[in-house]
């Protein structure tokens, strides 16, 4: 792979080339995706959406938009900073115009959008999904569809529901958000399809991102970027784009370091196992000092997360630096932090934070009531669009039609993309809105 073709500038439709010599340096290409995502529905709903504790009232608790903001801040330092030794590497780059804050903005960009296609109740919303058709409600559904369509629905996955939000057409905007094609290709962190299933450890095939309905424009994509084919057998499958790997450390460096921060202002954490997990992060850095005027738990908190994000992005910025050139020949298979000198204290971090949050009361009594409000959501408005195409509606399904968006009741001839489409609508619930939806089909007030 090479840079020059990962920093393209082009968008879905174009039919000129844009080169990044001609661009407005007061109205940047891989700006205007920020703003694109910015302003868009789908990332304004993530101020409803589970991180940690769902539908939490307490304010301190991060929700998928605080979580995506601060991930993406964390990117674009790691963008810039990646991106000043790239440049010095090939020069070639600079010449072509290119400059360090187009890494920065690529970076930041993709790593706002990572959680744009996550359903409503954190990632139990997903495996809801997912297990509403291996059940016995949703079974009826396999037979009319292929290996491959039915394997997108089982295992519904957020990161290919995210770049089908990205890039869905709708009757007068072709191309959806149309965001140039190297902050796509950042955004991707699992350049697959769903089948074959984990077909090896590399870190790209843990899980897939792309659906069946979007397997043409991602060749496309990929064809344009350069990305290297990895498929077998004519399944669909490519190396990481470079810049995936700063996306992907970005979110492993906020949601390990912030989620733990947010259990301790929850109570669920002891402050005591703050400084215990986080002081082999921070010990080079820390002011004994000024952490012991702090008067304020949240504040000595904050502090040691700031020292603990700083350093972390540091690590990442030398791994990924160190590997470069093994990345861009597609032959670096692991994560930036899995291979970092503070690998023991992530996965530290992370497991008290799996016994002390994930599986709290609290968390694991909201996420049952989110498996029950996904999966009758599903049923009813699946039932209700496909009885349309039938011609066999009821009253009632006439109703429940009225509720779902027009571009999902017209023009969906295939069973595949009307159910895909219902699971995506179902996806983009906010959680308040899920839980009003669901109680209001139940007549419950």
């Amino acid at each position: 792979m090479n840079w020059s073709q990962l920093l393209s500038l082009k968008r879905a439709g174009d039919t000129e080339q844009r080169l990044r010599l001609h661009q407005d340096e007061t109205r940047l290409g891989f700006e205007v995706d920020y703003d694109r995502i910015i302003f868009s529905d789908s990332f304004r709903s993530l101020q409803d959406k589970t991180q940690v504790v769902p539908l939490s009232k307490t304010d301190f608790v991060h929700t998928r938009l605080t979580h995506s903001l601060e991930v993406s801040v964390v990117a674009r330092s790691l963008g810039r900073i990646v991106g000043e030794q790239v440049l010095k590497n090939h020069p070639n780059l600079e010449e072509e115009g290119f400059k360090i804050n187009d890494f920065g903005a690529i970076v930041a960009t993709a790593a706002l959008a990572h959680d744009i296609g996550n359903p409503p109740f954190g990632h139990n919303g997903e495996k809801a999904i997912g297990e509403y058709f291996k059940s016995s409600k949703g079974q009826k559904y396999k037979e009319h569809l292929t290996e491959k369509q039915w394997q997108d629905l089982i295992d519904f996955e957020g990161n290919a529901n995210g770049f089908r939000i990205l890039n869905e057409s709708k009757e007068g905007i072709d191309g959806g958000l149309r965001l140039s094609y190297a902050t796509l290709g950042a955004f991707i962190k699992y350049p697959k399809e769903s089948l074959p299933k984990r077909p090896t450890n590399e870190i790209a095939d843990k899980k897939f991102g792309i659906f069946q309905s979007e397997v043409p424009f991602f060749n496309e994509l990929a064809k344009e970027l350069g990305l290297i084919s990895t498929g077998k057998n004519g399944n669909i499958a490519y190396k990481r784009h470079p810049l995936a790997y700063l996306v992907e450390a970005a979110d492993d460096i906020c949601y390990t370091i912030i989620d733990f921060e947010d259990g301790i202002n929850l109570g669920l954490i002891e402050e005591e196992f703050a400084l215990e997990y986080l002081i082999k992060l921070v010990k080079d850095t820390i002011n004994s000092k000024k952490y012991h005027q702090l008067k304020y738990k949240k504040d000595r908190v904050s502090y040691l997360r700031a020292l603990a994000i700083g350093t972390l992005i540091n690590e990442a910025v030398a791994v990924f630096l160190a590997n470069e050139s093994a990345i861009l020949k597609g032959e670096y298979p692991h994560s930036l932090l899995e291979k970092c000198k503070y690998e023991a204290q992530i996965n530290d971090i992370i497991k008290i934070s799996v016994e002390k949050i994930y599986k709290s009361r609290e968390v694991v009594e909201k996420e049952l009531a989110g498996y029950a409000i996904i999966t009758e959501l599903l049923d009813i408005f699946l039932t209700a669009i496909h009885h349309k195409f039938n011609n066999a509606t009821t009253n009632y399904d006439n109703l429940i039609l009225h509720l779902l968006p027009d571009n999902l009741t017209e023009n969906k001839n295939s069973i595949y993309e009307r159910t895909i489409g219902v699971c995506g609508f179902v996806a983009s619930l906010t959680d308040g809105f899920a839980l009003q939806l669901y109680k209001k089909i139940k007549a419950q007030h």
